[in-house]
């Protein structure tokens, strides 16, 4: 981006590099550690609206108000996939020009597509033979496909029954969208030096699991039961719930894991990813408040957990977030003297509510706020005594 920069600015382009990134509400730590959203599957894809679509399209949004229209140049091509072709031949019935198509979701904004017939041999031909107009090297990125190919060769022969290195992808390193990250491995068995990658590819591999079901609440994020009927073959059914957000015990698993790879990844990457942060300070303070205000587990263990693991003390950059809460100890005494996790969840939303309403002027809606949760619980046990039966 640096590069881009710079040569923009000596060759007097009207470029600028914009760096653009999800509300930290939407960030994918924050969605699957605060709020405890399963990791992404085919039938739920929460990533990629939260994380790539809503940034990109109001930072166009932001551009058609200043100057009326845009044009968003992508490399997207037909080679790509099957359903890639189908996709941007229904685009080109609209065509205002050539290569040159409406915005399906944004309004006065155009879509450039000057590659969209080019073969992945083609785009390796033109990369090898015309230098990087920003001062990169394309060989460094040759070298970087080659070395995520899984036997490490990156060819460009008109034989086309020999694969490109083009079928190797980059993406989010934590995608479970694929059953494998074959890029991320490759790079790691074909280079010595990337082997620091190691525990980024652990965590992706842990978060892929498909039979999750035992890391995750029976209810769903809102606290109700939702049940289907699954066929099990030969006339024989089974009622089992939908499983919800992963449980608080799993949420703090995954914290402890990424804390570590971090600390792990800045012992042994180069020198240049020394400082790497896997997650943010902004996201550790969103998954804190979570945890606290939203899923009352008041004990407060983010702060603990962050020392554990690094052996340095949380730093809330939120103002006011140092406020003193109730303490493990007292955790513990609860789990102890409550029956099952239904009740211990009951009392510390009860605990936790007056403690948020101690430092309030007015009390106003303390007990509409207990009488919810009163409810609440017993219309839970009521569904989970329905869901019991209904399986036996």
């Amino acid at each position: 981006m640096k590069k881009l920069g710079l040569a923009a600015k000596e060759k007097d382009m009207p470029f600028k590099a914009n760096l653009l990134h999800p509300e930290v509400k939407n960030s994918f730590w924050v969605c699957l550690m605060g709020k405890g959203y399963h990791a992404p599957r085919n039938k739920y894809r929460w990533c990629k609206e939260r994380m790539k679509i809503k940034p990109a399209n109001q930072f166009i949004r932001e551009a058609v108000r200043s100057h009326g229209e845009t044009i968003l140049v992508l490399g997207t091509r037909k080679a790509e996939s099957a359903k890639r072709a189908a996709t941007m031949k229904k685009h080109e019935q609209k065509r205002v020009r050539d290569r040159l198509s409406p915005n399906a979701s944004l309004p006065n904004s155009l879509v450039y597509t000057p590659i969209e017939d080019w073969s992945t041999n083609e785009v390796w031909m033109f990369l090898m033979q015309y230098s990087n107009p920003w001062g990169g090297d394309n060989k460094d990125l040759l070298a970087m496909y080659q070395g995520a190919t899984a036997d490490n060769e990156c060819p460009m022969v008109v034989d086309t029954s020999t694969p490109s290195c083009g079928d190797s992808r980059f993406g989010c390193w934590v995608c479970t969208m694929v059953s494998k990250d074959k890029s991320m491995e490759a790079m790691i068995q074909n280079d010595e030096e990337k082997e620091w990658l190691q525990p980024l590819l652990d965590i992706r591999n842990e978060l892929e699991v498909k039979n999750d079901r035992h890391r995750r609440d029976f209810r769903r994020l809102r606290g109700n039961v939702q049940l289907f009927e699954r066929n099990l073959g030969d006339g024989e059914t089974a009622i089992k719930p939908i499983p919800g957000p992963y449980t608080r015990k799993w949420r703090e698993t995954w914290l402890r894991r990424v804390l570590s790879a971090q600390v792990e990844v800045r012992q042994n990457a180069p020198e240049e990813f020394k400082d790497i942060s896997l997650i943010t300070p902004e996201e550790l303070s969103e998954i804190r408040r979570i945890w606290l205000e939203e899923k009352h587990e008041f004990d407060d263990s983010l702060p603990r957990i962050y020392q554990e693991v690094t052996g340095e003390v949380f730093k809330d950059i939120r103002l006011g977030a140092e406020e003193k809460t109730i303490g493990s100890d007292e955790w513990e005494i609860l789990e102890e003297i409550c029956d099952d996790e239904m009740h211990l969840e009951l009392m510390s939303k009860l605990l936790d509510t007056e403690r948020q309403f101690k430092v309030k002027n007015r009390r106003l809606g303390i007990y509409v706020k207990i009488n919810f949760f009163i409810l609440d619980l017993e219309e839970r046990s009521r569904r989970s005594q329905m869901l019991i039966r209904s399986m036996n």
